[in-house]
């Protein structure tokens, strides 16, 4: 089940979730291109692993990816498997969103799946081998309100995987989403401190307000995600394809 000397870019890399798949495939040998904004926080992750290269990328820039995967293939070869993990959310209410924040939206939780995906599908196909990851979220499977923009980027992930799985099915590649519920991480923290400054309640309070959508009464771990990418990437999981794979404690079905 090993994944030794398989090239695997992970974006967003330097935390949260990224940072968990990170050291799950690093345990299996793999060699990780860690694409993120800025080099010293992948700098400090790749520190610790024992075949890591640090690529600074703004997924939200068709030129920035397409010079970072050519840094990524010069340094490891071409790509096995992309991890497409980097992404950010933006609260408001519709009704006072304006144009900029939702064309961020898009621009870095959408557009970069492709961007990204668009730089490794050539050699994938000649190939007849290889896997595409992408860390969507429950918004690709249901709404929530106040992150409208987020959860349209979010669909659109999963509408993407589901048509490149169909695409690429009988060229040996598989393409899933996993979608994890509210998870610990920076992003989460982020929306904790929001609701507390918006509504006055407290911490424990805001952090019970996000885990009540799970009915298993808690926030989703990071290395839980990273299991699951984990084994999508293993040998086992080939049948697996143009699925959308929650991580969520029932909160989805």
């Amino acid at each position: 089940m090993s994944l030794k000397n398989k090239h695997i870019v992970v974006t967003g890399a330097a935390k949260g979730i990224g940072a968990a798949i990170v050291d799950s495939l690093a345990a299996q040998g793999a060699r990780l291109s860690l694409m993120g904004r800025t080099l010293s926080g992948l700098e400090q992750k790749a520190a610790k692993l024992a075949q890591a290269q640090c690529i600074a990328v703004d997924v939200a820039d068709e030129a920035s990816v397409a010079q970072g995967f050519a840094a990524a293939v010069e340094g490891f070869g071409p790509v096995d498997i992309l991890i497409n993990n980097a992404g950010q959310a933006a609260t408001a209410p519709f009704h006072k969103m304006d144009g900029a924040t939702w064309r961020q939206m898009q621009a870095v939780n959408l557009d970069s799946v492709f961007y990204c995906c668009a730089q490794v599908i050539g050699d994938m196909r000649a190939a007849k081998s290889g896997r595409i990851i992408n860390i969507a979220s429950t918004a690709a499977l249901k709404g929530y309100g106040y992150v409208s923009a987020y959860v349209a980027a979010k669909h659109g992930v999963l509408g993407l995987t589901r048509a490149l799985a169909l695409e690429t099915a009988a060229h040996g590649i598989t393409v899933n989403a996993v979608c994890p519920g509210y998870t610990e991480t920076e992003l989460v923290r982020d929306s904790i401190a929001n609701i507390m400054e918006k509504t006055g309640r407290s911490e424990a309070e805001a952090r019970a307000e996000l885990a009540k959508g799970n009915p298993q009464g808690r926030l989703i771990q990071p290395a839980e995600v990273a299991d699951t990418v984990l084994w999508l990437c293993q040998h086992g999981s080939q049948s697996i394809t143009g699925q959308a794979i929650a991580v969520a404690g029932g909160e989805v079905m």
